[in-house]
């Protein structure tokens, strides 16, 4: 089997190749399984067809899709390709199937929406609550995380829009972007924390204690070690890594670390006296974040509702950032 294509292929080259939902359930099993076998008994054929059903796709598009070796199978870049536009596919299909159920039910629909943190606990939520006012029964599924997690899965089709930013290592001209502005960001640890008494505690003194910070590459992790080495400081040494802000609270708020966290949440939990900040010798903030679509895929009524929101939000938080 060829390493490419001999010709380009034709816009209908599904068609031509005779690709059928089945080629597609054995595209996906098999990245699950890695295993011929596992893949044909999970899908309720023998393994004979499974191989029948793999080669003759295979033959029709002229290159291998997976790489077989001892151990099983692995997609290799043809393979991984038609697996994440099929993963799309099935994802597309499944939201179709809860709209139909959502609407024949009396409901709205669904709206899937990726957002880093700093707009969540913010703009989304009251944006959410604002379209809830007019429709009550619209499910709004919300997951928040980092950006370079967040886009690749809306390009992938599980999500409706995001808020977020578009990581360099894709292609920007596939989505639409809007920015709304940067993520500020501040150091938090437990009310009861020795340097919570200080009024201007020293870089060098929260050094010593232990911290809390996202993984390594991460823009607030990169943005706090600047901070350090700016001031002439060493970088904190005692890290636990976690993306996940609850687990960071909670060691926050067992122990005398510290954290970082954006200045939305901030102002959150210290509303309570469980938390407090601890000043920064400088203002910290990372990239702007905005809306993010797919250029090319219309929103469903529900997202194009709340996507409609949040455009009016932006526009009177651009007139009056208090309202932030």
């Amino acid at each position: 089997m060829k390493s490419r294509p001999e010709a380009p292929l034709p816009a209908d080259w599904f068609l031509k190749a005779r690709l059928k939902f089945r080629h597609l359930q054995l595209f996906v099993t098999l990245d699950e399984c890695r295993n011929l076998h596992r893949a044909a008994a999970q899908l309720g054929m023998s393994q004979p067809a499974a191989s029948k059903l793999l080669s003759d796709i295979e033959g029709q598009l002229g290159v291998s899709l997976f790489e077989r070796h001892a151990r099983g199978v692995t997609p290799n870049w043809y393979g991984e390709i038609l697996i994440r536009h099929a993963r799309s596919m099935f994802t597309s299909l499944a939201q179709a199937g809860d709209e139909l159920n959502a609407f024949s039910a009396g409901n709205a629909g669904t709206v899937s929406v990726g957002t880093v943190l700093a707009p969540a606990v913010t703009l989304l939520a009251s944006a959410v609550e604002r379209v809830h006012r007019d429709s009550p029964h619209l499910q709004v599924n919300i997951d928040v995380d980092v950006s370079h997690n967040l886009v690749p899965r809306l390009r992938d089709g599980e999500f409706d829009f995001a808020i977020a930013r578009i990581p360099s290592a894709l292609p920007a001209g596939d989505f639409v972007f809007e920015e709304i502005g940067e993520e500020a960001l501040c150091f938090i640890c437990r009310h009861d924390h020795p340097l919570a008494r200080v009024e201007a505690p020293a870089l060098s003194a929260m050094r010593d204690y232990p911290w809390v910070l996202q993984p390594t590459g991460s823009l607030m992790r990169q943005r706090v070690e600047h901070l350090f080495l700016h001031f002439g400081v060493a970088p904190p040494e005692r890290i636990i890594n976690t993306p996940d802000i609850y687990m960071a609270l909670a060691m926050v708020d067992k122990s005398e670390a510290i954290t970082v966290t954006t200045q939305e949440v901030a102002e959150l939990l210290c509303a309570q006296p469980r938390f407090a900040t601890l000043p920064s010798p400088e203002a910290l903030s990372v990239q702007p974040y905005g809306l993010i679509s797919l250029r090319e895929r219309r929103l469903s009524p529900g997202a194009a509702r709340l996507m409609h929101v949040l455009h009016l939000m932006i526009r009177d938080y651009r007139a009056d950032p208090s309202k932030r």
